[in-house]
Parts: C-alpha cells; sequence; structure tokens
C-alpha cells in the first residue's frame, strides 16, 4: 500500500468541507475491516484510508496547518499501514463499566501477544504488538493495542485465492475465535500483494 504524504492530504479548509461525506465513506468502509472477539474485543484491520482518515481527523481536532505538525503526524500514522506482506490492526479493549475495565485490564496482561489470524489450515500467526511503544505495565495492559501480522507468501496466495480466514484469541483469561465473514475476507485480501 503506499505511504500517505503531505500532498496527498486535504488541507484543513478542504476537510471541513468534505468531512460529513468522507466519513461517512469512512464508517462504511471500516464495517468490512472490523472483527469482533467475543464481546470485549474489537480488531480494526487499518488500511491507506482508514489511517488517512484518522490523520486527518487528528490535523482537524488539533488544527495542525504547520508543516512540521503535519510531518509529525505522517510519521506516527504511516506505520499503521500495510505493506502488502502483513495485516496491522488496532486492538481495543472494550468494557463500558469503568471498574470492570480496570480490573480486567490487569488480569488480561499479555493479550496483545495472543492474538492470531490463520489463512486456510496453515500455523496460525500470532502477532506482533506495539512496535511503537510498550503499552502494558507491570500491573495491567493499555485498552488500546496495535499489532501486526507478517504473513508467509504462500498464506497469501491463499488469502487472495479465496481462503478462508480465522481470527482469535488465546489468553487464559479471554478466549475466542471467528471465521471472518466473506466482505471481511476480500477486504483484507485485497491488502494483500504477490
Amino acid at each position: 500500500m503506499p505511504q500517505i504524504t503531505r500532498e496527498s492530504l486535504m488541507t484543513l479548509e478542504a476537510y471541513a468541507k468534505a468531512r460529513p461525506e468522507f466519513r461517512n465513506k469512512i464508517m462504511a468502509h471500516k464495517k468490512n475491516r472490523q472483527v469482533h472477539l467475543g464481546q470485549n474485543l474489537t480488531l480494526i484491520f487499518e488500511d491507506e484510508l482508514t489511517v488517512r482518515y484518522q490523520i486527518q481527523e487528528m490535523l482537524r481536532i488539533e488544527k495542525t496547518y504547520e508543516e512540521e505538525g503535519i510531518q509529525d503526524e505522517l510519521e506516527a500514522y504511516n506505520p499503521l499501514v500495510p505493506d502488502g506482506s502483513n495485516w496491522k490492526v488496532t486492538m481495543m479493549i472494550e468494557y463500558p463499566e469503568e471498574t470492570e475495565r480496570r480490573v480486567m485490564l490487569t488480569k488480561l496482561k499479555g493479550i496483545e501477544d495472543r492474538v492470531w489470524v490463520q489463512v486456510m489450515d496453515f500455523m496460525r500467526v500470532h502477532a506482533i504488538a506495539d512496535e511503537d511503544l510498550e503499552r502494558e505495565n507491570d500491573e495491567k495492559t493499555s485498552s488500546v493495542h496495535f499489532l501486526r501480522f507478517e504473513l508467509t507468501p504462500d498464506m497469501i496466495a491463499a488469502a487472495r485465492s479465496g481462503a478462508a480466514i480465522s481470527v482469535g484469541v488465546d489468553h487464559p483469561v479471554y478466549t475466542a475465535e471467528t471465521v471472518v465473514s466473506q466482505s471481511v475476507r476480500d477486504s483484507l485480501a485485497a491488502d494483500l500483494k504477490g
């Protein structure tokens, strides 16, 4: 996938005008890039469009129009764009009640390393988690993690040919797995090159 550049972003003024339509487009696009694992874990498979939206939103919220600030956002978010041999994911641990969330974040330490994807009957690929910075401490894990799943050429070929894709988590306190829907499968296969 191509990296997002300064020249490919909208100005703040242009984005303000385009935002309602662009936002609707992104929300529809994300439906085919989201996987729920049980009731409390959501994975968003990022791509150029979802990352572009995040950058535009951050620039809007922070009212950033200076080159240095824009470059900082590009450097922070471009690593989330998959490069053709992997999937990159934002994982959210979601417990609506704050007390339960605090308790579960202590129990779910290490969960980011126990999330996996599987193409057809190939080996499971566990996530490479939080390459940008550590999101866990001695007491608890974070509610947001960034994951990367590196696929072999054979896995990529199979996924691009229509093979089933499963996603799961095998943490001692939280387990779940699912075969992704056809629309999600097709969207994820489009991220792969080869």
